[in-house]
This record gives structure tokens, sequence and C-alpha cells, in this order.
């Protein structure tokens, strides 16, 4: 939706919004051109050479420590990764549709990007999807806005930690919980650990209320247990 007051109005309106990575941008759409999603490293590291945090067992379980079948069966199996068409944060009364947003050449040039000005969602393609098989961190970005309640308004808020997230997908619907929520200059953005391959965690990412052209908000979600 095409909001109703003028663009001078959002906070977010310089081009300098939200630093993105060049580099590891470039590095993941290499390796997924290269490798399919839910292949295997020959040596048990990142699909992409960086910032994975899985872990090589250093031992093999005994069969005391493995999961029995009925464990296995009550487990419940998340969809498949796919592109997520909207998220919800009910603490935050955050509930809105997920578009995806391409980074352009220029963009990428200028490790620097600005959502379309609405109140919706956008979601990074050029990084993961969520879900079963996902192979990168989702990225969903939003903007704040001056002199109107906007959604994405509502992320500048540290008692969201621990909270219950919803992503929806066309596979089906994926629950998370709050990690973090930290604020990070936007000149030092782009250098930051939540670039950081990890699968299937999600990051939201919009202007600082109380800093909005100095600083950004970022939510950090893993998947529910």
């Amino acid at each position: 939706m095409v909001p109703q007051t003028a663009p001078s109005q959002c906070r977010p309106i310089r081009r300098r919004w939200l630093f993105v990575p060049a580099v590891a941008a470039a590095g993941l759409a290499a390796a997924l051109f290269l490798a399919p999603s839910n292949a295997v490293p020959p040596s048990g590291g990142p699909l992409n050479g960086g910032g994975s945090t899985a872990v090589v067992p250093s031992a093999v379980p005994s069969a005391a420590d493995s999961p029995s079948a009925a464990d296995v069966a009550r487990k419940p199996v998340p969809p498949l990764a796919a592109a997520p068409t909207a998220v919800s944060i009910p603490a935050a009364d955050l509930n809105v549709r997920v578009l995806p947003l391409t980074p352009s050449a220029d963009d990428l040039a200028s490790e620097s990007l600005v959502p379309p000005l609405t109140v919706d969602a956008y979601w990074l393609t050029i990084y993961g999807v969520p879900g079963a098989g996902s192979a990168n961190t989702t990225y969903i970005v939003g903007h704040s806005w001056d002199g109107r309640d906007a959604p994405f308004n509502r992320l500048s808020d540290e008692t969201l930690v621990g909270k219950p997230v919803t992503v929806t997908t066309a596979k089906g619907a994926l629950k998370y919980v709050v990690d973090s929520v930290t604020t990070h200059d936007k000149n030092t953005l782009k250098d930051s650990d939540i670039w950081n391959v990890v699968p299937n965690r999600v990051v939201l990412i919009s202007c600082y209320t109380e800093d909005p052209w100095g600083k950004n908000v970022v939510l950090t979600a893993s998947p529910a247990t």
C-alpha cells in the first residue's frame, strides 16, 4: 500500500538507509548457483566459505544418545524452505505482508539500499529463505515512519526478546522466537555479524526510532523449539 503522507515525512528518505555487504551478497549468489540449497559440503563446512554456525560432532553419538522413533515421530517437521509472504510479531502488533526485493547492481556497488516507500515488509532475495533446507539467514526490511503509525515503528523495543514470531510462506507457517533487538550505526551495519551465514535465522531491519537518520534497529529470531 502506498503511504498517504508525503515522502518527506518518511524517516528513511535518505539514500544511505540500509547498508548491504556487496562481497557477501556476491559470494552467496555464486554458492547458490553452484550447489543446491540442500547440498552438504565435502568437509562439513559452509557452502559459501564463511560465517556458518554448523558444528561437526567430535564423535558418533551412541545409541543411548539417539532419539527414539517415537521422539522423532512426535517432533513436528517444518515446511520446506520457501519465499516468505508474511511476518507477524503479536507482541509488537506487527502483521504485514512480505514482498520480494532484489538489490540492484547500483545498490550492491554502493553497499546501501532503500526499500520502496510503503508500510510493507521486503524480503532480500539474494540471501536465504526460511524453512527446512534453508541455507542462509532470511532478511526482511521495512521503513519506520514519522507522522503516522506503522508496523516497523514498533521494532525498537528490547522487551520483544523471547517473544514469538511467525513467518508465513507458500509452504506453511514457521515459528520463531526473538533472540535480540539491537541497534547499529548505519555506516557500519554492512560490517556487522548479522550478515554471517546462519541457516533458517530471520533478521528484521528498520530505522531506529530514537535516531532514524543515524541508526538501524535489528531484530534477530531463531526457530522455536
